[in-house]
């Protein structure tokens, strides 16, 4: 059997060539525990990690117990058809933003009719950033239960940087924001 070194993920069983920090994988597996005790399944909605999340999700072993799709819409009108994003919102405010992140978590969980989503939208760069939304700009929506939160964060780095920590801090943010089970 040949092996592969994939660097600082090596030492993890579910170690994979995406190039996330280690902490990922942990979180994954929080993730995991506690989708299952509650009895959950999740929906993604990705835009510049480009299903990212959605493969550390999958690279757990029984994912399929609370992973139920996932979505990369990365471009403006594929948020439109899959999500049900408004036009006029992305005109409005543009792709990365805050409104656009919130529709895009209640797309997901609507059009998956699943308790809980997480969305990703942001310049990841090295360009498409402005003087208002610079390069490292991300917008992440969460809907839990019906409750949609937002939040921007700003990275530094280059491109898979970006990816790498906007993918991680989305897991972060749904993990602290679903109930805890029992």
């Amino acid at each position: 059997m040949q092996t592969t070194d994939w660097g600082a993920n090596a030492h993890h069983p579910t170690a994979t060539p995406l190039w996330l920090p280690p902490t990922v994988w942990p979180r994954v597996t929080a993730l995991a525990e506690r989708l299952r005790a509650l009895g959950w399944h999740i929906a993604t909605a990705e835009s510049c990690t480009g299903g990212l999340v959605a493969a550390c999700c999958t690279a757990l072993a029984g994912s399929s117990d609370w992973f139920e799709r996932g979505w990369v819409t990365y471009a403006n009108a594929a948020k439109a058809a899959e999500l049900g994003v408004d036009a006029g919102l992305i005109d409005a405010h543009g792709a990365v933003s805050e409104p656009v992140a919130r529709a895009m978590a209640l797309g997901a969980a609507r059009a998956a009719g699943v308790p809980a989503t997480l969305a990703i939208t942001g310049i990841a760069g090295p360009s498409g950033g402005s003087a208002a939304k610079p390069v490292g700009t991300v917008w992440f929506g969460w809907c839990v239960a019906g409750q949609v939160d937002a939040e921007c964060r700003r990275f530094d780095g280059d491109r898979a940087a970006v990816r790498a920590a906007a993918a991680d801090h989305a897991l972060a943010g749904l993990l602290a924001r679903l109930p805890t089970a029992g």
